[in-house]
């Protein structure tokens, strides 16, 4: 199935009308005689208009009325063939780039924060080391990593560091959401770059993965939620620190060169990127793939809200309470963007499902600092090789240029 906005870049003006083109095929061949039905509405939020009918000839072209403020709005289209149901999309942005926040900036957020990163640095980052043999190369020593957090809990992570002799610029790699076991980026690492890959969940990164499957059926299901309605005890908080101890551990490093330090992420690991840029001056540059935790308070406003949808239809009724609508702003990635002072690179497309692009323009439109973006337009929470190798090489340019 092939569904697409008439016009190439699938970004229109405010009030502008869309014409999304749809067609079906199987073996190239368009299937006729198919039922495809179809709602459009804003990206995440219920339909305004919907449709089914039998094509007579595999193909359908759909009219919808622009949207009447800067966003997106989204066609979902599904077609029956030989019994089954196929599924398929396409987004049209309308002004995008005017697309502003709607969570807002508590007036101690810069206190809150300062003082939790001055609690920090008085714990001592006790780190406890393990070479890998197995996991080394001609170019590139692995070692198994761990150092002390906040709350007595450990950030866990694998650390790449290239043999030969000398100084070596240093990337932080912070994970998506989810629970599982890594194994660093010792590509990367056989550029010429240290590398350290970390986890968020205060466990170390290479057990059994059954036990990561049943930690996250279990115990650390929905883990997001964990104190949400308290500040200091959200889960996030632990989090957003143990990114920059992490980098506490790479700047005490004999091999590091003392000037490039970046941190890299997609998805929640695009939003930890961004914080940890934002919180941690010893940051230079920043890359970031659709970020998460972003905006979280669209949904309050009529449009979609970022991952992990806090306060939409379904989740509105346990999550809109003061306490937890006080909390959100603390850790919400627009207030982190607004303070950010180094470039980055951020990619996204406007498909995304799970990180609405709504959410992700309010991000990058709040930011100031110098800034570049690859976006793919028709990717959903996922990448083309051409991003990826665009985001790597433009953050690989930056902490080798000097």
């Amino acid at each position: 199935m092939m569904i697409s906005p008439d016009h190439a870049d699938w970004t229109y003006h405010i009030g502008e009308n869309v014409k999304f083109s749809v067609s079906v095929y199987k073996h190239n061949n368009l299937v006729k005689g198919v039922k495809i039905q179809y709602e459009i509405g804003p990206e995440k939020l219920a339909a305004n208009q919907s449709h089914e009918e039998i094509s007579k000839t595999g193909t359908m072209l759909v009219e919808a009325k622009g949207l009447r403020t800067s966003g997106f709005l989204r066609i979902v289209v599904s077609a029956e063939l030989d019994g089954r149901v196929y599924r398929g999309l396409a987004t049209a942005g309308f002004d995008p780039e005017k697309i502003q926040p709607t969570v807002q900036m508590p007036t101690d957020f810069e206190s809150f924060w300062s003082n939790a990163k001055t609690a920090l640095s008085k714990i001592p980052f006790d780190v406890k080391s393990t070479l890998l043999p197995e996991k080394c190369t001609e170019k590139v020593n692995v070692y198994h990593v761990s150092l002390q957090n906040i709350g007595n809990s450990r950030v866990y992570g694998i650390l790449c560091v290239p043999k030969a002799d000398g100084h070596y610029p240093a990337v932080l790699e912070v994970p998506g959401a989810g629970v599982r076991g890594y194994t660093g980026n010792i590509s990367l690492a056989e550029k010429g770059v240290i590398t350290l890959q970390i986890g968020i969940h205060g466990l170390p990164v290479m057990l059994d993965p059954l036990v990561y499957t049943s930690l996250w059926q279990g115990a650390l299901s929905r883990y997001w939620n964990n104190g949400l309605d308290d500040r200091d005890q959200f889960y996030y908080k632990r989090v957003y620190l143990g990114c920059i101890r992490a980098n506490d551990f790479l700047v005490s490093l004999p091999q590091f060169d003392q000037k490039n330090l970046a941190v890299q992420g997609a998805s929640q690991g695009g939003a930890l990127s961004i914080v940890t840029a934002s919180l941690d001056p010893r940051i230079k540059y920043l890359s970031s793939f659709y970020p998460a935790l972003s905006d979280m308070t669209g949904y309050l406003f009529g449009r979609a809200g970022g991952w992990p949808h806090y306060l939409d239809s379904i989740n509105y009724t346990v999550n809109a309470t003061k306490e937890k609508l006080k909390v959100i702003p603390y850790y919400d990635v627009v207030n982190f963007a607004k303070k950010l002072k180094v470039p980055g690179i951020y990619s996204w497309g406007f498909n995304d499902e799970t990180c609405p692009p709504t959410s992700i323009f309010a991000v990058y439109n709040s930011i100031s600092a110098p800034k570049d973006n690859y976006i793919a337009q028709d990717t959903g929470h996922w990448t083309y090789k051409e991003q990826q190798d665009y985001v790597g090489q433009w953050l690989l340019s930056k902490i080798k240029e000097r």
